[in-house]
C-alpha cells in the first residue's frame, strides 16, 4: 500500500502522463476561396494591412510582420511596407476613413486619384488580414516555495490558446477581391512543476503565421486551393 508521503509523486506521475497527451499540440484548420485566377508578377508587390474593426481590435503588427517577412522569403514576392503604403494612401486608409465593408473598397478604388496612387506604388494585391490570438480555456494550479533548505515547485497547470486569421486578397488591376485564406491554429501549453517548473509550450501564433504566410504564397502564384484540417 502506498504511503500518503508517495502521494505527491503519485499526482505529479498523473501529471507528467496528462502532459504528454496534451501539452504542445496543436490542431490546424485552413480554407481558400478564390474568385478569380491570380498571378504575380516579378515587378508586382503586395502589401498586407490590418483590416478596420469597429471594435478597435485587429490584426496585431507583430503578426503582420511575421506573414510578410516569411511569405517574401519563402517566394520572392514582393511585399512593401504597409506604414508607408498607408502615408503613400492619406488619408483614405487612416483608421478613421478606411473602408470596413467590400463595397467601400471598391468605390474607393475607383477613385481617380487613388489609382494614380497606387499605381506608383508598384501595388498589386491589397491584402487585409483580420483575426487575433486569444487564450480560450485554462486550469489546475502550480505552487512554488521558498525556504531556508531550498525551494521548489509543486503542480501542474494548463492552458489553451486559439490564433484565428483570415487574409482577403484584393487586386488592385481590377478592384475587385481575388479570393480569401483563412487559417485556425489551437494549441495547449503547460507548466509541470517537480521541483523546477518544466514548461511545454505550444506556438500556436507562429504555427498560424507559418501556415498563412504558406497559403497566401501559394494563392498569389495560382497554386491549387488548400483545403484541410491537420493535427501538429
Amino acid at each position: 500500500m502506498s504511503s500518503l508521503k508517495d502521494l505527491p509523486l503519485r499526482q505529479a506521475g498523473i501529471g507528467v502522463a496528462t502532459l504528454l497527451l496534451t501539452s504542445g499540440c496543436m490542431t490546424a484548420k485552413f480554407e481558400e476561396s478564390r474568385n478569380n485566377s491570380t498571378a504575380i508578377a516579378a515587378h508586382e508587390a503586395v502589401v498586407l494591412l490590418a483590416k478596420p474593426n469597429v471594435e478597435g481590435i485587429s490584426a496585431e503588427d507583430d503578426f503582420m510582420d511575421c506573414v510578410g517577412n516569411k511569405m517574401s522569403r519563402a517566394t520572392g514576392i514582393q511585399v512593401r511596407s504597409n506604414d508607408e503604403f498607408v502615408d503613400s494612401m492619406f488619408p483614405w486608409l487612416e483608421p478613421s476613413t478606411a473602408p470596413q465593408r467590400p463595397e467601400g473598397v471598391t468605390r474607393l478604388l475607383a477613385k481617380d486619384v487613388v489609382a494614380e496612387r497606387i499605381a506608383a506604388s508598384g501595388v498589386r494585391y491589397l491584402i487585409w488580414v483580420d483575426g487575433t490570438t486569444r487564450q480560450t480555456d485554462s486550469g489546475g494550479s502550480i505552487t512554488c516555495t521558498l525556504g531556508p533548505a531550498g525551494g521548489g515547485c509543486i503542480g501542474f497547470g494548463w492552458w489553451e490558446k486559439e490564433s484565428d486569421y483570415q487574409a482577403v486578397v484584393w487586386d488592385l488591376n481590377t478592384a475587385r477581391t481575388a479570393g480569401s485564406v483563412s487559417t485556425n491554429v489551437i494549441g495547449t501549453s503547460a507548466l509541470l512543476g517537480i521541483v523546477l517548473p518544466l514548461p511545454f509550450i505550444a506556438r500556436v501564433e507562429s504555427t498560424a503565421c507559418d501556415r498563412l504566410a504558406g497559403q497566401l504564397g501559394g494563392f498569389l502564384r495560382g497554386d491549387e486551393p488548400i483545403t484541410s484540417a491537420e493535427g501538429t
